[in-house]
């Protein structure tokens, strides 16, 4: 029998390869997970970091001493550059809202006193207006006739109107002199005037005044305002020819107008008519009046 051989030099080197590499694999698999392990703590460290620089109690204090912290040493806080532009742009936005926000709230505030002040009436105290009403019971309530006279325009002026507080007149905060009205404050005024004119047949008239008021020319309501200048001013004018039948026993016909006009403190409205020996004072159908609407 043949004694047996141990293994070959070339079985062994073989081995010793093959161990070499597992082995190498194996430090390779370890050094692997090792520097992945530390990685993925590296990453989680600073993404908290990063992280902690914009969230907690950390960035809202740092937004409060903003101006403190600007000026101390930048270069200790790393997260210094990121935390300073976050707290600028958030100071920036909170200050532009809050702006934002009042505005609205004053605009609110004075659209809503504007329309209570609007919805809201005048007082009786701060009231400006007239109102005033013939007085059928008192005689010659005309001036006589005013083309002779200065200052007071055409026809008869109506000087004694009942301003009282009886029926239907009143006067808040104007004063009436001789048939005039006095404006109190500057400002524009809605005035307005009836006249009624009332032709009634008297056997015990003379012929030719029968005949002459029977056929009146013309029947004429005037408006008037007198200031500084010389003359009145003319404010409003309505007229009718008017010829009431001799069968009628009697003619009604009354004049309306009115109208707004800016008048000046001081400034003085009055109502003239033609034909005063026919206007019926009564309060219900002559009347003059004006009150202030802005």
């Amino acid at each position: 029998m043949l004694p047996s051989a141990g293994a070959s030099p070339g079985q062994t080197c073989g081995a010793v390869l093959v161990a070499a590499v597992l082995l190498q694999s194996v430090c390779v698999a370890v050094t692997f997970l090792y520097f992945t392990n530390e990685l993925k703590q590296l990453r989680d460290t600073y993404s908290k970091s990063g992280i902690a620089c914009l969230t907690g109690e950390e960035i809202g204090n740092f937004i409060q001493n903003l101006d403190l912290i600007e000026s101390e040493d930048r270069a200790a806080d790393p997260c210094w550059q990121v935390k300073w532009h976050l707290g600028k742009l958030i100071k920036k936005m909170m200050s532009r809202t809050y702006e934002e926000n009042i505005s609205a709230v004053n605009a609110e505030r004075a659209l809503t006193l504007s329309h209570t002040e609007v919805q809201q009436p005048r007082s009786p105290g701060n009231r400006i207006a007239a109102h005033l009403t013939g007085n059928s019971n008192r005689k010659n309530s005309l001036s006589p006739r005013i083309d002779s006279l200065p200052r007071r325009g055409n026809g008869q002026k109506i000087s004694n109107w009942e301003s009282s507080r009886k029926g239907h007149s009143f006067l808040y905060n104007v004063e009436l002199r001789n048939g005039e009205l006095v404006i109190p404050q500057t400002g524009f005024y809605y005035i307005y005037s009836q006249t009624y004119f009332r032709f009634r047949e008297n056997e015990n008239e003379d012929s030719d005044l029968l005949a002459q008021i029977r056929n009146p020319k013309q029947l004429v309501q005037y408006v008037y305002k007198l200031t500084n200048y010389p003359e009145p001013i003319l404010l409003m004018k309505s007229a009718r020819t008017s010829c009431w039948s001799k069968k009628a026993e009697y003619g009604l016909y009354s004049i309306y107008q009115g109208g707004v006009f800016q008048l000046k403190r001081e400034d003085r409205i009055f109502v003239s008519v033609s034909n005063g020996d026919i206007v019926d004072m009564d309060k219900e159908a002559s009347f003059f009046g004006a009150f202030m609407i802005g």
